[in-house]
C-alpha cells in the first residue's frame, strides 16, 4: 500500500525528519511517499499561515491521489486544510492532531498537549474542544518557533523538556501528545526518559491510514464530505475549480 505524508509547509528538511518518523512505524508493505509543500509558509504558526499554506497542501494530496496514494496525511498538527482535503479527495485524509488525539485517548484518562508557540495553543485547543477531548486534555505552549526545532544550538528541545515535565506535575498527565510534526524524531527518546507513552502524530496517523486501507474504508461522500459542486473559480485560484485540480 502507498501512503502520500504531506508536509503543508515548505521547509525540506523538515518533511526529511517527518518522512523518517513515518517510515520507522509503517509496515513492511507500506511505501511512504512524503512530498513539501511547493507554495505557501516556511513554517504554519497560526491562522494566516494555516490559510495560506491550503492551496499548496490540496494541489500535493490531488497530485499524490493520480500517482496511486491509498491514502494522505496532513503532517501538521493545526490538522491544515483537512475539511477541504477529505472533501476534494477520494482517498481517506487523516490529520496528525486527531490521529494523535484519538490514540493517546485509549492509553490514558489524562494528557497534555505539548505544543510550539502561544499563537500554535489557540487553534489547537479549539481542535481539542472539536475532537471531544476537551474534558481529557490540556494543551500546553513551550514557546519555540517551528524552525528553531532543526537547530541544535537553539535550546528548543531543552525548552520542550520542561514543558513535558511541567504537565506531568501540574496537568498530572499520564501521557504527552506533541504538537507538532517538527518534533517527530524526539518522540521515543522522551518517552524513555519521562517513562511515560508519548504520542508523535505523524506515527498515529501512518497506523490510523494502514488500518483505514486494509479495511477498504474511505472519507463517506455524502453530507460534509460530499464532492465540491463544479463552479468556475477566478484569479490566482482557476486552477482549484473543482475537477480540474484533481484533473492536472
Amino acid at each position: 500500500m502507498q501512503i502520500l505524508v504531506v508536509n503543508p509547509n515548505t521547509t525540506a528538511s523538515m518533511t526529511e525528519t517527518i518522512a523518517a518518523a513515518a517510515r520507522g512505524v509503517a509496515g513492511a508493505w507500506t511505501e511512504i511517499v512524503a512530498v513539501t509543500s511547493s507554495m505557501g509558509p516556511a513554517s504554519i504558526e497560526g491562522y494566516y499561515d494555516e490559510a495560506l499554506a491550503v492551496p499548496g497542501l490540496l494541489m500535493e494530496i490531488a497530485g499524490g491521489e493520480r500517482r496511486g496514494a491509498q491514502a494522505a496525511i496532513i503532517a501538521c498538527f493545526d490538522d491544515t486544510g483537512l475539511d477541504a482535503a477529505r472533501a476534494m479527495a477520494a482517498i481517506p485524509v487523516i490529520g496528525i492532531c486527531e490521529a494523535a488525539l484519538s490514540l493517546a485517548s485509549f492509553i490514558a484518562q489524562r494528557f497534555s498537549v505539548v505544543t510550539t508557540t502561544d499563537r500554535s495553543r489557540v487553534p489547537v485547543e479549539a481542535l481539542v474542544q472539536r475532537y471531544g477531548m476537551a474534558g481529557r486534555a490540556r494543551v500546553r505552549a513551550a514557546e519555540i518557533p517551528v524552525l528553531s526545532l532543526e537547530d541544535p544550538a537553539s535550546g528548543a528541545v531543552e525548552k520542550l523538556r520542561g514543558e513535558i515535565a511541567r504537565a506531568i506535575e501540574e496537568d498530572r498527565a499520564e501521557a504527552i501528545v506533541l504538537g507538532c510534526a517538527g518534533m517527530a524524531d524526539l518522540a521515543h527518546q522522551l518517552q524513555k526518559e519521562f517513562d511515560l507513552p508519548v504520542i508523535d502524530g505523524v506515527g498515529a496517523a501512518v497506523k490510523q491510514a494502514e488500518a483505514l486501507i486494509a479495511l477498504g474504508l474511505s472519507t463517506s461522500k455524502r453530507g460534509a464530505y460530499a464532492s465540491p459542486l463544479a463552479k468556475p473559480y477566478r484569479g490566482v485560484l482557476k486552477s482549484f475549480s473543482p475537477g480540474m485540480i484533481a484533473a492536472e
